[in-house]
């Protein structure tokens, strides 16, 4: 296998992905501000927590990424319309995090004694 061209495929796909993604979210908005994005990174890593990697490495699954985006997109949706401020917003994303890595850390160490 040439991991060289894979790279190459995947960068492709993700650069046009995020492409895509940014005409989607500028017509939404009606706006291309160059900073619209900021605290996006910051639900991609909640995502991907939530969704089961592990963040002392390991491996990940697509499908559960897909679900833990699916989560934090429902979390993020009944907070804006029970009015959260986004400071606690960011805390409670934060406690959720913190939640995924001690369970992940109990879960390892399970499996490391058996």
């Amino acid at each position: 296998m040439d991991v060289k061209r894979q790279k190459r495929i995947f960068f492709t796909i993700s650069g046009a992905l995020v492409g895509i993604a940014g005409v989607i979210l500028m017509a939404r908005l009606l706006s291309a501000q160059p900073s619209v994005g900021n605290g996006y990174e910051f639900d991609a890593i909640t995502a991907t927590v939530v969704g089961g990697t592990s963040f002392t490495g390991g491996s990940g699954n697509v499908g559960y990424m897909l679900i833990g985006s699916i989560i934090v997109g429902l979390i993020n949706n009944i907070l804006n319309l029970l009015n959260v401020s986004t400071q606690y917003q960011m805390i409670i994303k934060g406690i959720l995090i913190a939640g995924a890595v001690i369970i992940d850390i109990q879960t390892k160490g399970n499996k490391s004694e058996s």
